[in-house]
């Protein structure tokens, strides 16, 4: 089994350090798509028992970023599959915090808006993918955070994760110009304080980048590619 970067770990919070990394480990593509994981070989990595390990791969699985099968074999899930249904509740769940979080927005909220959508602007300049997906998430969370609904970010949790390790398997075959203009004309209505433009264009920036991500090509990374058993 491919190694993952890991350091021993140390109780109290066992189970959500094991759960963090391992979901770290499978949005980026440490841990390929299709890859096998074994709960003893995870928990000697982390240096603790299995039982924080199934507890992690438990909530792992419940939110599709794992499967099981009869036999024991537990995998990373593939990653079309894992994402085709997620876009379209992202988008509406994102148009929701924008048109909730409107009323909220300051100055300051549009000057990092503003930053935020510049420093994606770098970031894809420079092919750099944790970068362009780190500025993108600060860019929406700004919304999120603004409509103060956490019902908003616990299902945005759950379907996030697929959407992004997507993104990072494809980063270098899509064409991301059209983010940074579609975050201006969001910035631009939420400026204006057009609720319903605001949500539209949002919804339609995520559609858009199901799109591309759809039509950028067939062929994912996966733990075959890399001789995985």
């Amino acid at each position: 089994m491919k190694k993952l970067s890991i350091q021993k770990i140390s109780r109290p919070t066992l189970r959500d350090q094991v759960y963090d990394t391992l979901k770290q480990g499978i949005v980026t593509l440490e841990l390929l798509p299709e890859q096998k994981l074994n709960d003893n070989e995870l928990a000697a990595q982390f240096g603790v028992s299995r039982t924080p390990v199934r507890e992690a791969l438990k909530r792992l699985e419940d939110e599709g970023l794992i499967e099981s099968f009869p036999g024991a074999v537990t995998r990373v899930a593939p990653l079309e599959e894992a994402a085709a249904h997620a876009f379209t509740v992202a988008a509406v769940l994102h148009g929701l915090a924008a048109r909730l979080s409107i009323p909220y927005l300051q100055t300051p909220h549009y000057d990092m808006l503003k930053q935020f959508n510049q420093e994606l602007i770098t970031a894809l300049q420079q092919q750099d993918a944790s970068a362009a997906i780190q500025a993108d998430d600060q860019f929406h969370d700004v919304f999120i955070q603004q409509a103060n609904n956490p019902e908003i970010i616990a299902a945005l949790s759950r379907v996030m994760p697929k959407i992004r390790r997507l993104e990072y398997a494809k980063f270098s075959s899509i064409d991301h110009t059209h983010s940074p203009e579609d975050h201006r004309l969001i910035i631009e209505a939420s400026e204006a304080g057009d609720l319903l433009l605001t949500a539209t264009r949002m919804e339609q920036n995520w559609m858009s980048l199901g799109s591309w991500l759809a039509s950028s090509g067939n062929h994912s990374p996966s733990s075959t590619d890399q001789g995985s058993s």
